[in-house]
């Protein structure tokens, strides 16, 4: 297993009131990933997610299509800082409050 230190993602579109958060998070634990999602004030969904990273891949290729509903104009990616990792658990994926 070939694991990524962290990728914080910030996902624009039509992305909230979609269920988009739930449908991430399934498609994140079904691949084995950690981390979080959350609504974000300006309309986003953020997400922080560390792993295999072909399974890291895999879900940023599903996650440009979503779930139905949603419409994703864009995902932008980034290392997430120690700050965005912390209280990650092994196996977990967190919907956090919107931030």
């Amino acid at each position: 297993m070939v694991s990524t230190s962290g990728l914080h993602l910030t996902i624009s579109g039509i992305v909230q009131g979609v269920g988009y958060r739930q449908w991430f998070r399934r498609q994140a634990l079904a691949r084995a990933l950690s981390g979080w999602v959350r609504n974000r004030a300006d309309e986003t969904v953020e997400a922080v997610i560390e792993g295999d990273a072909v399974a890291v891949e895999d879900v940023l290729r599903v996650a440009m299509t979503g779930p139905l509903g949603a419409k994703v104009d864009r995902i932008d990616r980034r290392p997430a800082t120690a700050e965005e990792m912390a209280g990650i658990k092994a196996g977990e994926m967190e919907i956090r409050p919107t931030g």
